[in-house]
């Protein structure tokens, strides 16, 4: 997530995209559940957002489950959809465009909330993106998203190098790299939000076998797009040493295999003249040494003990 390195092939992301908006209907259940969790923390924020965006909308996902939910009824007005692929924003049932993450269509300070489901990931120039959304809001507007972290699908990515080196002596990049919490933490604030929060939850999904779960990648149009992926197709002994690897490693006592997704949530609002400040050091009027009835000491003489 360094500025000026081109990590992803966007024009990959892209493809991957419009090929999933013809199965997504049956392959959409990380992008419904992390959907569903993004609904929650917004229902506990209480403020109407007349004019909102969200980006990668993969066809509406986001759009229907806020709609099926009491808490947001008329506390959303309008909801631009907008998706790198043409194909999922030609599927969105509201207002939509195809636009891409990197360069948003958004004039400054025109959006009351931004939303991403599991879209930003695959952005290069993550901190650029960032300062793009925080301009689109109108002061006090929030931002609010989830998007892959950096354990997502540990269990392929050790398969698929392990078995690499023992078929060819060398690992390629077959696996995105995505941003570590900590990484999500500061970015949020170089991207200058108040009040910046970032958390992180995992869901675990199991499969019978590793290329049912690439099969379900390539369907959501998660494959890899690392930039400096292999061009051509994987070698089948690979492929299967890859899988049978997996399930040495990591099959349950039934033979399934677990697939973890590590799942980043982002918070923070344009700063705002009304917003609550931190207090300026020293300005407290109670002493803490006093709230907790003990003697107050310096560092220095604690260390001459």
């Amino acid at each position: 997530m360094t500025d000026g390195i081109e990590i992803f092939d966007r024009g990959a992301v892209r493809l991957h995209r419009d090929r999933a908006a013809k199965t997504i209907a049956g392959n959409d259940f990380l992008f419904g559940e992390v959907a569903a969790r993004l609904s929650d923390r917004l229902a506990d924020i209480n403020r109407k957002f007349p004019l909102a965006a969200d980006l990668g909308g993969h066809g509406g996902i986001l759009r229907w489950t806020l709609g099926d939910d009491p808490a947001h009824a008329d506390r959303i007005g309008m909801l631009i959809e907008t998706d790198l692929s043409p194909e999922f924003a030609a599927r969105c049932s509201g207002p939509s465009l195809a636009a891409d993450e990197e360069a948003l269509p958004f004039g400054r300070e025109t959006l009351d909330l931004v939303l991403s489901n599991l879209s930003l990931h695959w952005v290069n120039d993550l901190p650029g993106a960032l300062i793009q959304i925080r301009n689109a809001l109108k002061p006090d507007g929030l931002f609010l998203a989830a998007m892959l972290g950096g354990d997502t699908l540990t269990e392929l990515r050790q398969a698929l190098m392990e078995a690499e080196i023992a078929e060819t002596g060398g690992a390629s990049p077959r696996v995105s790299p995505f941003a570590d919490l900590s990484d999500a933490a500061s970015l949020l604030q170089r991207a200058g939000f108040a009040l910046p929060v970032a958390d992180s939850d995992t869901i675990t999904v199991t499969y019978p076998d590793a290329f049912a779960l690439m099969r379900d990648l390539r369907r959501m149009g998660e494959a890899g797009a690392v930039r400096e992926r292999p061009k051509h197709a994987s070698p089948r002994r690979l492929m299967f040493a890859a899988a049978e690897r997996y399930a040495e490693l990591f099959a349950d006592a039934d033979g399934r295999i677990p697939a973890t997704f590590q799942i980043l949530y982002l918070t923070g609002w344009a700063p705002a003249a009304s917003q609550q400040k931190p207090l300026r050091p020293g300005s407290a009027e109670t002493r803490l040494a006093d709230a907790l009835d003990t003697k107050e000491e310096s560092t220095g003489e604690k260390a001459r003990r």
